[in-house]
């Protein structure tokens, strides 16, 4: 058991501060880029975390409750529900419109060939008579 200790607790080390560097913003690694601070880790997978966690972070709180996903944040519209949004409700009356148009077209059609048929069952029922 302590055998195996010696090997998952430097491999669990090194996955914690993999996560932790990618999750890191750029402008919070110090020293290195962030993609060298990644390799750092990955190779040198004991030394690598130990050293990052000393001085490959800026260890402060962030500013103004800033996150690792502070950017997607930034860079996402905000949410609203469908029945506030204009423009699905636009979206929606545009394919209703659509919809009652080739509803119409298609009973049109259906009347059309109802009256053909009709007009062929007549002829045929004529035809019956006469002979």
């Amino acid at each position: 058991m302590l055998r195996a200790l010696m090997y998952i607790l430097p491999l669990a080390l090194t996955i914690y501060a993999f996560i932790d560097c990618l999750n890191t913003p750029e402008d919070e690694a110090k020293h290195l880029p962030k993609v060298v601070w990644v390799i750092i880790i990955l190779l040198f997978w004991i030394v690598g975390p130990i050293v990052w966690f000393a001085a490959g972070k800026m260890r402060r709180a962030p500013a103004g409750g800033r996150t690792p996903a502070e950017w997607h944040r930034n860079h996402r519209s905000e949410w609203v529900a469908p029945d506030d949004n204009p423009e699905f409700l636009k979206s929606l009356r545009e394919e209703n419109k659509k919809d009652e148009s080739l509803l119409k077209d298609w009973e049109a059609d259906l009347r059309r060939r109802e009256e053909e048929l009709k007009k062929r069952e007549q002829g045929k029922a004529g035809e019956d008579t006469e002979s």
